[in-house]
């Protein structure tokens, strides 16, 4: 068997959610990150929040500001037309 075939398995790996300490878990890992847990979370909480970390929203509305992505986009002819 192969040496150096796992990572290193650290059994104290500090879990940080927006720049604190949340919670210490098991990991290959020493420290990490995270966008969303179960202390944020809506599900847990039954808060509402809003999570845009890549933009997707504002990507969208720009997508689709104008109204003019719907107008002779259909697929298969006019949109007149399938309503007949």
């Amino acid at each position: 068997m192969k040496k150096k075939g796992h990572p290193t398995y650290h059994h104290e790996c500090k879990v940080y959610f927006r720049g604190e300490q949340v919670m210490t878990v098991g990991a290959t890992v020493p420290e990490m990150s995270v966008e969303i847990w179960s202390g944020s979370h809506p599900f847990f909480t039954g808060k509402s929040s809003f999570v845009d970390t890549a933009g997707r929203v504002d990507k969208f509305q720009r997508k689709f500001a104008g109204g003019d992505y719907f107008k002779g986009k259909a697929k298969g002819g006019d949109a007149k037309s399938r309503k007949k």
